[in-house]
């Protein structure tokens, strides 16, 4: 297969010659030649012409919008204004923004004194400035607000704007309305216009598009902007007769006579790859234990094989990074030097973290290792990166080729290797439909083991896991926190592969959840769904006293033992709780008899009442039918109702009292000491 890097032609073949100070600049920067996609876009951007550029990454895209825009502005017929921009370039990341910035800041910094050429001028006429005043990056900072943002525009009369679409937004519809005009201009460019709109921005571009003039040059730029893709951003930012420009990678095969493929003699066959020329793509394929184990090997192998010295490793979560950033250390030779890049982290944080990270002096005797998500997957020019691991796939697809594409750039060669269990060999082919050939690499074994991975044949697991185990767990155990991260990584991940776009390979219920607690080096696994009715065969907790396993920080350790000592209080009082409430309930059960008693007494007074009302009601009845011995006072007899035995007398006894008490010859309280029962 041929790797051979294309070029396009020297730059002094361009049909509009470079101004001389800018083409000094280029090859300053070791750029001898134009890449195809510089050669197929400058000439028309420079002119009338937008563009929607779709080119492999490290393909060179950031010059073939930086140098028309700069050529553009330099040859425009009157100087803009005070507080009018001339340029808006949006990307999605606050990283991206800052390396355009870095250029364009490369370039302007480099241009002669006013006095010494006699070219117009873009913005104000000071003879002490450049010509042409810096750029303005407008991102998220823990140092500058958006009326900051309005201030520094004001302050520095910047022509060309740089900056993520939120910042962007409020710079020209919020904070910046009444100050910043953009009636004059010139060029629009959207790069990674597809991760524009899968991180959500359409409304805040729908917003930013809606205000910028029509008369303006527009530029779409992407490494993976499919043709429905392209469809819908062309209808989205109102592209006028747009060129399309795709550079395509081919590489060439030896074949047969009959096609098939072979290693030797027959004709060729030309396959489009959608990733650099110079980048071999390699799988390796284990058990989810043993991927930690083969990251260390990979390291260790392009260390001693390639001599490789800088190397990025992708993982699936901001967690992720975080742990095994803190965990690697003791696993990987002690010369190396370890950086975290992930969302989380504060924009200094990320910003300073990059710097180093690129600008560090990185040799095989002292290699460095940036752990990052896909933040730092698109439009980063790190170009001392040898080797890119992909721990985990990325759960876009479209990040697979970006996260390969921050090594081979520019024309050098790179290596990437991704990680692949069970099923997810299934990805290869996967990758081979969307243009991304992978060859396999051999389960690289240990320094005493054979070639061979008996784990793949039958399914025995590296004796270096239990190793690996053994030795993250004493990391472990140092720091309680170590632990609390160490979950919070291992659920995170489990939730993102539950969500992962090729669910038909990366299937959550086919994934050995005991093999990546292993390789994530748990103390134990954590209570959570996906881990319910799975069996965990192989698996042992650690042995320990977990009452006095301590954070190392003492602030920490003292809040742990505060709420410890809270929870075990509540808990004393809960259980008090319960004895009380145990005990009162014996006693309402103990004391049932007495209510049944006091139930029968009730029950017999309400029925020596109905007794007396029977009586009242027979005594008016005698009144009315003109019983004679009922008017004549006398007394009934059990004889006269035989049904009311000897409660007659007591009941007319208490009806010649109740009369009494109504004339007032007794009291209430004297009625009711002697009918108390009734």
């Amino acid at each position: 297969m041929s790797n051979s890097t294309a070029f396009a032609g020297s730059w002094s073949s361009l049909p509009v010659s470079l101004t001389p100070w800018i083409l000094d600049v280029i090859q300053s920067m070791g750029h001898t030649q134009m890449t195809p996609v510089q050669a197929s876009t400058i000439p028309l951007f420079m002119k009338n012409k937008d563009v929607v550029v779709e080119a492999v990454t490290g393909s060179g895209k950031t010059l073939a919008f930086v140098i028309p825009i700069l050529e553009r502005l330099i040859r425009r017929d009157s100087k803009l204004r005070k507080n009018e921009v001339g340029a808006l370039i949006i990307s999605p990341t606050r990283e991206l923004a800052t390396q355009i910035h870095s250029v364009f800041s490369l370039f302007l910094c480099a241009q002669p004194m006013p006095d010494s050429t006699p070219e117009p001028s873009i913005s104000d006429e000071t003879n002490s400035e450049p010509k042409y005043p810096p750029p303005l990056l407008l991102v998220s900072s823990d140092q500058s607000s958006p009326a900051e943002d309005v201030q520094r525009f004001i302050s520095t009369s910047a022509d060309i704007i740089i900056g993520t679409p939120g910042r962007v937004e409020e710079f020209l519809l919020g904070k910046g309305k009444s100050v910043v005009s953009a009636k004059e201009l010139e060029v629009l460019v959207l790069d990674e216009a597809d991760r524009l709109l899968d991180l959500g921005f359409q409304s805040a571009l729908t917003r930013i598009l809606t205000y910028l003039p029509k008369q303006r040059r527009t530029g779409l730029f992407s490494a993976t902007m499919t043709d429905a893709d392209a469809l819908s951003e062309l209808v989205r930012v109102g592209l006028r007769n747009p060129a399309r420009i795709v550079v395509k990678v081919q590489s060439k095969k030896l074949t047969k006579d009959d096609g098939s493929k072979m290693p030797n003699k027959g004709g060729e066959v030309v396959e489009e790859r959608r990733i650099p020329a110079n980048l071999q793509n390699f799988h390796i394929n284990c058990l989810s234990s043993e991927k930690l184990v083969q990251l260390t090997r990979i390291v260790a192998h392009d260390i001693s094989l390639h001599q490789s010295s800088q190397f990025i490793v992708y993982f699936a979560t901001c967690a992720c990074v975080d742990y095994f950033y803190r965990i690697l250390t003791p696993l990987l030779p002690p010369s190396m030097t370890l950086y975290s890049l992930h969302g989380h982290l504060p924009p200094a944080a990320r910003t300073r973290t990059l710097s180093s990270f690129s600008t560090s002096l990185a040799t095989p005797s002292a290699p460095s290792i940036l752990l990052a998500t896909d933040v730092a997957a698109r439009g980063l020019d790190l170009p001392h990166v040898d080797v890119v691991i992909q721990f985990d796939p990325p759960s876009d697809p479209k990040a697979f080729s970006h996260r390969c594409g921050r090594t081979a750039r520019a024309g050098k060669s790179g290596r990437a290797y991704v990680l692949l269990v069970g099923r997810e060999t299934e990805y290869i082919d996967f990758m081979a439909v969307r243009k991304i050939p992978l060859k396999e690499q051999p389960y690289l074994p240990g320094k005493d083991a054979s070639n061979k991975h008996s784990s793949l044949l039958d399914k025995v697991e590296d004796p270096s896991v239990t190793l690996f185990h053994k030795r993250i767990r004493k990391t472990l155990l140092t720091d309680r926190a170590l632990h609390d991260k160490a979950a919070k990584a291992f659920v995170s991940f489990v939730r993102a592969y539950s969500k992962h776009e090729a669910s038909y390979i990366f299937r959550l219920k086919d994934l050995d959840l005991v093999g990546v607690g292993k390789s994530f080096g748990l103390l134990r696994l954590p209570k959570m769904p996906e881990l319910k009715d799975r069996g965990r065969d192989g698996w042992e907790d650690a042995e320990m006293d977990w009452n006095n396993y301590a954070y190392a920080d003492k602030a920490q350790e003292a809040k742990r033992i505060a709420t410890g000592i809270a929870a075990a209080i509540t808990r004393e009082d809960e259980k008090e709780k319960r004895r009380a409430d145990r005990a009162e309930k014996k006693q309402q059960n103990s004391a049932w008899s007495n209510q049944v008693t006091r139930k029968e007494d009730k029950d017999k007074r309400r029925e020596k009442k109905d007794r007396r009302k029977k009586w009242l009601k027979s005594q008016t009845s005698a009144n009315e039918g003109g019983d004679q011995s009922l008017k004549r006072g006398r007394t009934p007899t059990p004889e006269d109702d035989a049904d009311e035995g000897d409660d007659w007398d007591e009941l007319a006894r208490e009806e010649r009292m109740a009369k009494k008490v109504r004339k007032g010859n007794i009291t209430q309280g004297t009625f009711d000491e002697q009918f108390a029962d009734l």
